[in-house]
């Protein structure tokens, strides 16, 4: 009897973010009415920063969904953009959750509610077994992709809001201190602003066609020149088709004359060295027979 194929790693890691999804939408509702029922701020502060962990979540199962889906005549790179616009909205929804955070705060500063300190605190654990196990999961079917990393990043930052909130919530049933709970809202406020921000400016570093982070241009540049056979590279561009997919084109010049069937080797060559120094999968080389001429008072051919 032939055996069944075991799930990729496509499979696990799209197992493991709808766990981690319903798991983190679920308990964002509890802790919305935990936190209107004992009115305290940071519970319902550490809720709307658990719901952008679950708009994250979101986002990379639909990375996931689109990287898979063929190219077309009218996308000829796919949808794989989808998921960096799709990162910025929820970037700017962060900023406004945070701005909603830290006016409701500094207004309960000056006179803080009675708030349910073991209701609090109660709800506030729960919350941080979510969120622990929801990393846990994502640790284990993460691999080397980007964009699971991203969500793993996502349950850690919100397991440290559920620690505010904790804290809050103890700290009220132990002395009393109604202020604690506007005080970890403001800290709850601060991890979401910089969630935002890291999200903005990652996603417009890919939109603005940067180079990948963690990738050196004049490395790849010096591996490329260096290699057997290649006398000259120039015009060489970098950037991120999606958040995880490094691209690459260039031109080069090749030693000596060679038959079409040995520079498209020699090219071959060069495209495996890419990938496996540089992780770029993607890339378009064009050959030239001899480099191209310097004007004067410019430093490179383009």
């Amino acid at each position: 009897m032939e055996a069944r194929p075991g799930p990729t790693p496509a499979d696990l890691r799209q197992r493991a973010l709808w766990v981690a999804l319903v798991a983190n939408a679920a308990f964002a509702a509890v802790e919305v009415v935990g936190g209107v029922a004992f009115g305290s701020l940071a519970l319902v502060a550490d809720a709307t920063h658990m719901v952008t962990d679950v708009a994250a979540l979101a986002i990379a199962l639909a990375a996931l969904r689109l990287s898979s889906r063929p190219a077309t005549a009218r996308h000829s790179f796919g949808l794989q953009r989808a998921e960096v616009l799709g990162a910025q909205a929820n970037g700017l929804f962060l900023l406004a959750a945070s701005g909603w955070i830290v006016y409701a705060a500094l207004g309960r500063l000056g006179d803080p509610p009675e708030v349910g300190g073991a209701g609090v605190a109660l709800v506030a654990a729960a919350g941080l077994v979510v969120n622990v196990g929801s990393a846990l999961g994502l640790a284990r079917a993460r691999g080397a992709s980007l964009n699971m990393r991203g969500a793993f990043a996502h349950m850690v930052a919100d397991a440290a809001g559920s620690v505010a909130a904790l804290a809050a919530g103890l700290a009220v049933l132990a002395w009393g201190a109604t202020w604690v709970d506007p005080v970890a809202s403001l800290a709850i406020g601060a991890l979401v602003v910089a969630s935002a921000a890291r999200l903005l400016r990652d996603t417009t570093h890919v939109l603005l066609e940067g180079a990948p982070p963690g990738t050196d241009p004049a490395a790849v540049e010096t591996a490329l020149s260096t290699a057997a056979g290649v006398d000259e590279v120039h015009h060489l561009h970098l950037w991120n088709l999606a958040s995880d997919v490094p691209s690459l084109s260039a031109h080069v010049v090749l030693a000596g004359e060679l038959s079409l069937h040995e520079a498209q080797e020699r090219v071959a060559g060069l495209k495996a060295l890419l990938d496996e120094r540089f992780g770029i999968g993607h890339a378009t080389i064009e050959l030239e027979c001899h480099g191209c001429e310097v004007p004067e008072g410019m430093e490179r051919c383009g």
